[in-house]
């Protein structure tokens, strides 16, 4: 674990292929056992793999209180998940968190495990976002809708036992992406102001330039998997628009302090910490943190990597310790919508019961390597 402040990204220790066991040993695992990979995949098969991965490899934690609500977006009701930890910090502390995926997996149950780490390490109540996925929308679309849950968020704020002072926003790789989009945003257009963004192995320059091309370094999140997600995603658009790649705004001044966390052993590494410089060039206060060994993805899969729960914890103090921003007066009289609900206690046993026991989770598991196992057999005696 690396605590980086430079003036100049390329002067960082470079990252390296030097896995942590635990990851050499997920990889390996992988590969025997014939884990799908992303590249090969069709969306619905990719999207169902990532679930059972996170399901096996993450740690469900208990909160207080559970609530769905469905907001209206500028494309139509946008789908959130709101967590009230165990023991909320008194000072009413808010994220709102866009989780990963490439812009085309990932939704509410795969962000569940880390949304509810956060709530625990943090205090905070914590705004999970099922924003629009790629290609079903266009990219654009899962911006205007993280922006438009974050809006809900400052305006409900009061109204979930929070601080509008103190509403942070964050997410990790492409919700990382999303995180510094949204934050140009609100300042672009006079909105309220975020007191913190929190960035995990973000990718800032959609056009790959800024990523590290050495081909031992992109574990897990390989070139063939980037390739995929950039094909179902933004192909044909002008990736070094700062609409898409947030490093290249013009102008990082007046934007919320950053938290960054990055893996050592990830090809978004130096896309994280090249952002992060340019931060503090315009005078962004940046938290960072480089995690030794860890691959893209290890901040999700806190049962395998003692590193993510580190990690967890930096972004909880990061969360606790950060100051409040004054920001617009929003309705005190303001209240939750009829659509937000929350979860009994027999919802929410149900539910675990149902998703993340040990027998459901070894069947799913089953299921998708059985699968894998027999397209590929196919593949090989060249079923069509």
């Amino acid at each position: 674990m690396q605590d980086l402040v430079t003036d100049d990204y390329k002067t960082l220790p470079h990252p390296t292929s030097r896995l942590d066991w635990r990851a050499r040993l997920l990889l390996r695992s992988m590969e025997v056992s014939g884990w799908p990979k992303v590249s090969e995949s069709d969306v619905a098969k990719a999207r169902r793999d990532l679930r059972m991965m996170l399901d096996t490899t993450s740690i469900w934690r208990p909160v207080a209180r559970v609530q769905q609500a469905r907001i209206a977006g500028p494309k139509g009701e946008i789908p959130l998940r709101i967590y009230t930890p165990l023991i909320k910090d008194r000072a009413g502390t808010m994220l709102v968190w866009f989780h990963g995926g490439g812009f085309v997996l990932g939704d509410l149950e795969t962000a569940d495990p880390t949304c509810r780490a956060l709530a625990e390490k943090s205090g905070a109540v914590v705004v999970s976002v099922d924003y629009r996925l790629c290609p079903e929308h266009k990219f654009g679309d899962g911006v205007d809708d993280a922006y438009a849950a974050t809006m809900w968020a400052f305006r409900h704020a009061r109204a979930l036992g929070c601080d509008p002072s103190r509403v942070a926003i964050g997410g990790d790789s492409a919700g990382g992406t999303f995180t510094a989009l949204v934050a140009q945003r609100l300042r672009d257009s006079g909105g309220p102001r975020p007191a913190a963004q929190v960035l995990v192995y973000p990718c800032t320059d959609c056009s790959l330039e800024l990523a590290n091309h050495d081909p031992a370094v992109a574990q897990l999140l390989t070139w063939d998997t980037v390739e995929w997600f950039a094909g179902h995603s933004h192909e044909e658009e002008n990736r070094t628009d700062p609409a898409i790649s947030p490093y290249h705004h013009e102008d990082l001044s007046d934007l919320p302090p950053a938290v960054l966390v990055t893996a050592e052993c990830d090809l978004l590494c130096t896309d994280g910490e090249a952002y992060a410089v340019k931060l503090r060039a315009a005078g962004i206060p940046v938290a960072q943190r480089r995690y030794d060994g860890q691959i893209h993805g290890f901040f999700m899969m806190d049962r395998v990597f003692p590193a993510a729960r580190e990690a967890h914890r930096f972004v909880g103090r990061a969360l606790r310790t950060m100051q409040p921003v004054a920001q617009p007066k929003f309705d005190e009289a303001l209240r939750l919508p009829p659509s937000v609900i929350s979860l009994t206690p027999l919802q929410r046993f149900a539910k675990v019961a149902a998703e993340r026991s040990p027998l459901m989770v070894a069947m799913r598991l089953g299921e998708t390597l059985m699968s894998n196992w027999s397209g590929g057999l196919l593949r090989r005696v060249g079923t069509p």
